[in-house]
C-alpha cells in the first residue's frame, strides 16, 4: 500500500537525514542540490507512483526513473535504501572506494539505477528514449525524469522536449527540481531560462508549476501528470537547495552550499532543524 501523507512527510525527513549523515561521512558530495529534491523522490517511491520490485530490478514492466541531476545521487540512494534494494548501513560507503554508491549513479554497479547520469543534460533524452521502447514493446510503464534547473541551459534537453511532444509520449513524465542554484552561482543570473514553464508549454508539453516541497502538491501534481493523455507532462517543482537546513545555511553565509558536505562540527545542527522541519 502507498504511504499516507503523513508517513511520506516522515520518510521524507528520514531521507534528508541519511543524505547529511552519508556526506558527511564521505567528506564530499551535494547534500544541498539533494535535500530539495526529497519531497519528489519520496512519493515516487513510496507514494504509489513508482512500479517497482527490489527482487527483479530488471523487471520488463517497472516504472523509470531517471535522476538526470546526478550529482544529487544521495537522495536517490537513501530512498533506495528504504525501499530495500541494499542495507541501509550501506549508505555510509558512499563515494569511498569499492561502493557501488559512486557520486553519480552508475547503472552498471547498482542494480535498481536507469541510468548513468552526471553529465548534465542528457536525461530526459534517455527517458524519451524508455518512453518511446515502451510503445514499441507494447508496455504499460511510466518513465520519470527529474532535472535541474541550470542544466536545462544544454541544448540537448530541448531536442528531447521537441522529440517527447513530437511522439506525444503520454508515458513520460519530467520534474524539473527549481531550486534557483547551480554550481556558479544563481541559475538566472548564470543563464536565465524564465518563463520555464512557458518554454515547456510552448514545446507542446502539458505543464504545472508547484511548490516542491509541500508533500501534498506535490502528490496532486504527480496525479494529473498521471492522467495526462496524448503529450507529455512536465512539473516545474519550486524548491529550496538545502530544503530542511535553510537556517543554518544562512548563517552559514552560503544558501547555495553546493558540492559540499556539511562539516562535522555542524551536522547535530542540521539534523536538529530536519527534525524540526
Amino acid at each position: 500500500m502507498p504511504d499516507t501523507l503523513d508517513e511520506l512527510l516522515t520518510r521524507a525527513k528520514e531521507i534528508r537525514k541519511d543524505i547529511l549523515k552519508m556526506t558527511t561521512e564521505a567528506g564530499s558530495g551535494h547534500p544541498s542540490s539533494s535535500m530539495s529534491a526529497a519531497e519528489f523522490v519520496t512519493a515516487l517511491y513510496f507514494g504509489g507512483f513508482l512500479r517497482y520490485d527490489v527482487k527483479n530490478p530488471h523487471w520488463a514492466d517497472r516504472d523509470r526513473f531517471i535522476l538526470s541531476k546526478g550529482h544529487a545521487a544521495p537522495v536517490l540512494y537513501s530512498a533506495m535504501a528504504e525501499a530495500g534494494y541494499f542495507p541501509k548501513a550501506e549508505l555510509m560507503t558512499l563515494r569511498k572506494l569499492g561502493s557501488p554508491l559512486e557520486g553519480h549513479p552508475n547503472m552498471v554497479r547498482l542494480p535498481g539505477i536507469e541510468a548513468s547520469t552526471g553529465s548534465l543534460g542528457q536525461g530526459l533524452s534517455l527517458g524519451v528514449g524508455h518512453a518511446l521502447a515502451a510503445r514499441v514493446d507494447k508496455k504499460d510503464y511510466h518513465t520519470y525524469v527529474m532535472t535541474g534547473d541550470g542544466e536545462l541551459g544544454e541544448g540537448q534537453v530541448w531536442e528531447a522536449a521537441a522529440s517527447a511532444a513530437k511522439y506525444k509520449l503520454d508515458n513520460l513524465t519530467l520534474i524539473v527540481d527549481r531550486n534557483h542554484y547551480q554550481q556558479t552561482g544563481a541559475a538566472e543570473d548564470v543563464l536565465n531560462m524564465d518563463p520555464i514553464d512557458g518554454k515547456f508549454t510552448a514545446f507542446g508539453w502539458k505543464t504545472q508549476v508547484i511548490n516542491g516541497n509541500d508533500m501534498g502538491e506535490v502528490v496532486k501534481a504527480l496525479e494529473r501528470a498521471r492522467a495526462v493523455k496524448g503529450q507529455p507532462s512536465c512539473i516545474v517543482s519550486l524548491t529550496h537547495k538545502g530544503q530542511g537546513m535553510l537556517k543554518l545555511l544562512a548563517k552559514l553565509g552560503d544558501l547555495n552550499f553546493h558540492g559540499k558536505p556539511m562539516p562535522a562540527k555542524n551536522l547535530d545542527e542540521a539534523l536538529a532543524e530536519v527534525s524540526a522541519s
